[in-house]
């Protein structure tokens, strides 16, 4: 059975679908720039717990969503909006931007072999919906009206502090955005922006016969509620959305529908490189292709995230990047020797394996099981399946058989200089040979 740390409790639970199909949403990206390495690591980790769903028997239905509108720079409701940057920075509408940066993403995406969601809800798509949804909650009496928005008030959902643990009574004027004079409360957050004469801000709807745009908070109840359903079963995200993001979700969704928004709430933690946080000014951003440019596969990261915790912090060096490239590598010959090599007897490692990803998807454990035990090809395929590390052998090409004929020929004919050049060759290739009591074993060649 899967026990998970759900986030709402702050306890380990055992993991209970409500119905028969598990219904998941996770947090998807704001599509105006490169997602970075740090970005990706969450989507790694939230693939994981699909693929053990599956494994565990489980019908899954995933949403992701897309922000293209409605996120400002400063997470909160005040500042640019982040798609109207990245336009002004490249000179292009914010629509271009929008589907450039969201191309990108699902080319990574698939780069790591991540499991597709079942929809990809694009944030604009859902405009209307969005303004029913604000209707909704102004009609329980939770909003009321400033200058520049539509605003949640806060003091009116009695629960809103409980999900992040927050001191409310503490919380300053401008502690967690930049203070709107005419919010009741730090805490309150905009579930619609108005557009203010002369603002510049290509995504404009008409509302409350005002031009606007909804709160970056409200597309995810919207979405969840058209597309999945509240409660849903699983939310997941980062730790940086406890406190503001998920906080405002769920205190949105209850003044909508009167129910909870999820019953289990997984976030990861955050990648640190060198020791220090990802940002721009200190010129550690990374993103898949810089790794590339350095000789490092996206599914090497991917081995390197699933070396540890998704509740743990992790810090990202390239030693330790160059470590798990060669533990996949060794791991992929592995599997290349098991595969020209007599199939072992029926093993409980895979038994072991999902034993350890059921406990709250401990990746590492698992990983330590897989390195110390022996394993015939059928656990090889099972292990496949539940991290995509893509792992199992093609078949070589006709010129690659052939080469190593030739040199088996050589052998028997004990011409060993040509079979040592045939070797050479064969390496040149990426493909390395070992002379064994049983015939030559081919496997990938060591980084």
């Amino acid at each position: 059975m899967l026990k998970i740390y759900n986030t709402a409790t702050r306890k380990i639970e055992n993991f209970k679908p409500i119905n028969e199909v598990v219904r998941i949403y996770t947090c998807g990206p704001t599509v105006y720039n490169f997602q970075h390495i740090g970005n990706y690591a969450a989507y790694i980790y939230w693939d994981l717990l699909i693929r053990v769903l599956k494994f565990d028997g489980y019908k899954v239905k995933r949403v992701l969503n897309f922000t293209d509108v409605g996120h400002l720079v400063s997470d909160g409701d005040e500042g640019e909006d982040k798609l109207e940057k990245g336009a002004a920075r490249e000179g292009k509408s914010v629509y271009e931007v929008a589907k450039f940066y969201g191309d990108d993403f699902l080319r990574n995406f698939r780069a790591l072999n991540l499991v597709e969601p079942d929809l990809i809800a694009h944030a604009t798509d859902y405009i209307e919906d969005d303004m029913k949804a604000v209707d909704k909650i102004t009609a329980g009496g939770y909003t009321y009206e400033t200058e520049d928005g539509v605003y949640f008030d806060t003091s009116k959902f009695a629960k809103y502090a409980d999900f992040a643990k927050l001191k409310l009574d503490g919380l300053q004027a401008g502690a967690r955005v930049d203070y709107n004079t005419e919010k009741r409360n730090p805490s309150d957050f905009a579930v619609w922006k108005f557009i203010k004469p002369g603002e510049k801000h290509a995504m404009r709807w008409d509302y409350l016969d005002r031009p606007g745009y909804p709160g970056w908070h409200l597309e995810c109840s919207t979405i969840i509620e058209k597309e999945l359903g509240s409660p849903i079963d699983i939310h997941t995200g980062g730790m940086d959305h406890i406190p503001v993001h998920h906080t405002n979700e769920i205190a949105q969704t209850f003044a909508m529908t009167g129910r909870d928004l999820a019953k289990y709430w997984l976030h990861c933690d955050f990648i640190t490189i060198n020791g220090e946080k990802i940002s721009k000014s200190l010129g550690n951003v990374y993103t898949l292709d810089d790794l590339a440019e350095k000789g490092f596969a996206p599914l090497d990261f991917k081995m390197w995230v699933l070396q540890g915790h998704y509740q743990g912090t992790r810090n990202f060096t390239f030693d330790s990047l160059q470590a798990a490239k060669n533990r996949l590598s060794k791991w992929r010959n592995r599997v290349a020797l098991c595969c020209q090599t007599c199939e072992m007897e029926k093993t409980n490692t895979v038994d072991l394996v999902i034993e350890a990803l059921n406990n709250n998807l401990n990746s590492p454990e698992a990983f330590k099981i897989i390195d110390n035990s022996e394993l015939n090809y059928q656990d090889w395929e099972k292990i496949d399946e539940l991290f995509g590390l893509e792992l199992m052998v093609e078949e070589l090409p006709d010129d690659l058989k052939t080469l190593l004929d030739k040199r088996q020929k050589a052998r028997e004919e004990k011409d060993f200089l040509k079979a040592d050049e045939i070797r050479d060759e064969l390496l040149a290739h990426g493909i390395e040979v070992k002379d064994t009591a049983d015939g030559p074993i081919w496997q990938y060649a060591s980084s």
